[in-house]
């Protein structure tokens, strides 16, 4: 069963980020709207990476996804076999990866909409998985390196 955990994972955080950007493209664009005293749902496009940095470089991060997507996939065994926490980062982060190039080659941009009043950047689901992903990812792949250690 823990075979199917991954491909799910990665295929639910590309259909969630997928649906939130639709709802966000239908709903939000192009006002801002106040949620919370701290959120606010505020459309962007971002032709840069993740949380608006490097803004302009379209056509360069469409490349760098491909090639994330590429050395995760060719590289998944090793990271599962990081534990639980590695794998739950590596869905993270494909499925993030995958959500925002998509993003890239329909629209040209990535649509962002969360808005948070103490963070400088507006961002989106893909955003967050890769974040989140990539904290999961490093603690997994601590833990193997401890475990190595130990053990030798």
């Amino acid at each position: 069963m823990r075979k199917f955990f991954s491909p799910a994972a990665v295929l639910a955080i590309f259909v969630l980020d997928r649906l939130s950007k639709v709802w966000a493209l239908e709903h939000v664009f192009p006002r801002s709207v106040a949620v919370l005293p701290f959120l606010r749902l505020t459309y962007a496009e971002n032709t840069g990476v993740a949380f608006g940095m490097f803004h302009g470089n379209n056509l360069f991060f469409i490349v760098v996804s491909a090639a994330l997507v590429a050395a995760l996939l060719f590289f998944r065994r090793r990271i599962r076999a990081g534990g639980l926490a590695a794998e739950a980062g590596l869905a993270l982060v494909l499925g993030g990866a995958l959500g925002n190039l998509y993003d890239r080659l329909v629209y040209g941009f990535v649509v962002d909409f969360f808005d948070l009043s103490f963070f400088p950047a507006v961002f989106n689901v893909a955003d967050s998985a890769i974040t989140v992903g990539a904290v999961l990812l490093a603690l997994g792949m601590q833990e193997r390196t401890d475990g190595a250690k130990r053990s030798a």
